[in-house]
């Protein structure tokens, strides 16, 4: 089932969309560099730094909506001759290169199930602080709800806030939004004086009045999309960092005494617990406590943390950008044919014409319709070579090579020009394989294996297509039918000098098993037009 979806030209889009979102994050992470290093107030920063994360999550969907693969093409490719060859020679999708589109479909999945564990982690990160919110807590003095209450209201906060001590937390935080609850540990509100106890409250409050708590949870769904990528991580390390900035501001304005604050943050320093970094609470010590301490205390820069994930944008923008290159849709390349053949000196060079690029596929695959021009008369070859000229290459040697090696004397002027044919469209130069070489020949022994009637494989329809143009990415099979043809259906999202999302259809008429390529696509319904 993977196997079929990795083949889909929608997985091929999925995964070349993960591509490009590593240079798009990468120019998104490095704009708010600039921005953090001139603005100063946390709000500026936490504004950018959560545009930054909707323009992320938005480049994805934008660029997955460009790639979104075009409907499917039916071409009814008419029967080409023998000696016929696709416009430029060669192969057209050859096996013998890696080809983007597969290694792009293995990435969905991938990313897929990334996703699904990162949000299995985040379900169990909400179960927790569920948990957290009813297991071992109780209320209150009436004295400090009162106090809530009333400092809520100094915060502008319009809705009741609980406020519950917990066996479990180990540093005041805040959960929920349509009834927000505060709990703090046993012993904070008898350990610290009463005015640094207010202060952490009017911190929670301070998320309650900003909705902190919906922001973190649509905050944490977008890191989920965007797991795999470095920039978002920090992005969103920004985001935590200056909303607390910005609850600290609030409090500060609300207490006037940042001296005050910053010595109730470092007595409850040593009370982070695990229940801080869940995915819903809003903890009093979040983010760099010692930052924040020196901040309140103005010993800190305001180019802190900037510089380094510059630099690190930049870097990553020109990897993924080299990547994301790579990764274009761009047609696979054919392999190089050379201006002339060249036969130690002891015959003429005849020099190769490649075939003028058709305007459209219609116009390529009518081109291909009409046989070749008969050549001029030349003796025959003994049957070795000839077998070699008419049967085993004949899909991919241009008419210039036929005509050249016809035109040799002797079985050593064959034999070069042979291992020269090969080595010219070699992917891989110098090294002892010849890829091309050997998934020719494996082509050829699967279609005889395969598509053989009362003819060997590779002289018929889905046999030459399958030599010229490899497997295809999907394949439906009909069997016949009372009133129609069996038939097969081939689909190639990409074959080279035709097009994209190329469907080919063979049509099994007489019901023989020997399909042939249909020049209308109705050719099926043979049989119910037969009675």
């Amino acid at each position: 089932m993977i196997e079929n979806f990795v083949r889909m030209p929608l997985a091929a889009a999925i995964g070349r969309t993960l591509l490009h979102s590593l240079w798009e994050g990468a120019v998104v992470a490095l704009m708010l560099s600039i921005v953090l290093a001139a603005a100063r107030r946390p709000v500026v920063r936490y504004a950018a730094a959560c545009a930054a994360m909707i323009a992320m999550v938005a480049g994805i969907g934008v660029t997955l909506v460009m790639l979104w693969p075009a409907p499917a093409v039916r071409y009814a490719l008419p029967p080409l001759a023998l000696a016929g060859t696709v416009a430029g020679g060669g192969f057209a999708s050859p096996m013998n290169v890696v080809k983007p589109a597969d290694v792009f479909g293995w990435l969905a999945p991938l990313w897929a199930a990334g996703v699904v564990l990162f949000y299995l982690r985040g379900a169990a990160g909400w179960i927790a602080a569920r948990r957290l919110r009813r297991a071992g807590v109780c209320e209150v003095a009436a004295f400090w709800q009162e106090c809530v209450g009333q400092l809520a209201a100094r915060m502008g906060v319009t809705k009741a806030v609980a406020l519950l001590e917990s066996a479990l937390a180990e540093s005041p935080v805040v959960m929920g939004h349509l009834r927000p609850v505060v709990l703090l540990p046993i012993g904070l509100l008898a350990g610290l004086p009463a005015a640094q106890v207010e202060a952490i409250l009017l911190h929670e409050l301070a998320h309650v009045r900003r909705r902190d708590y919906l922001v973190n949870l649509m905050q944490a769904a977008m890191e989920g999309i965007l797991f795999y990528h470095p920039a978002v991580w920090w992005v969103s390390g920004v985001m935590r960092s200056e909303r607390e900035n910005c609850c600290d501001d609030l409090v500060v304005a609300a207490t006037g005494s940042a001296r005050e604050y910053a010595s109730a943050l470092i007595a409850i320093e040593g009370m982070r617990t695990a229940g801080a970094a869940l995915v819903t609470p809003m903890a009093a010590t979040g983010g760099s406590l010692m930052k924040r301490v020196a901040r309140l205390l103005g010993r800190s820069s305001w180019r802190d943390g900037v510089v380094m994930p510059a630099v690190a944008a930049v870097l990553t923008l020109a990897v993924a950008g080299a990547v994301a290159v790579q990764g274009r849709p761009a047609p696979v390349r054919k392999a190089q044919q050379p201006a002339a053949v060249v036969v130690e000196k002891k015959a003429e060079s005849a020099p190769l014409v490649k075939a003028p690029a058709a305007e459209t596929p219609k116009t390529l695959l009518a081109q291909n319709t009409a046989p070749p021009a008969p050549p001029a008369a030349l003796p025959d070859l003994p049957p070795r070579y000839k077998k070699w000229s008419d049967n085993d290459v004949v899909y991919i040697i241009t008419d210039a090579e036929k005509k050249a090696f016809r035109q040799l004397a002797t079985d050593e002027e064959r034999d070069y020009f042979m291992k020269q044919f090969w080595d010219r469209r070699d992917p891989t130069p110098g090294t002892a394989e010849n890829e091309m070489k050997e998934e020719h020949y494996r082509r050829i022994g699967y279609a005889n294996a395969l598509f053989s009637t009362t003819v060997p494989g590779w002289k018929t329809d889905r046999g030459r297509i399958y030599i010229q143009y490899g497997p295809a990415n999907e394949i439906e099979s009909h069997p016949g039918a009372a009133d129609q043809a069996a038939f097969e259906q081939w689909h190639y999202r990409y074959i080279d000098g035709v097009g994209q999302n190329i469907i080919i259809e063979f049509v099994d008429k007489d019901g023989t098993g020997d399909y042939r390529m249909t020049m209308d696509p109705n050719e099926k319904d043979a049989l119910l037009k037969q009675k």
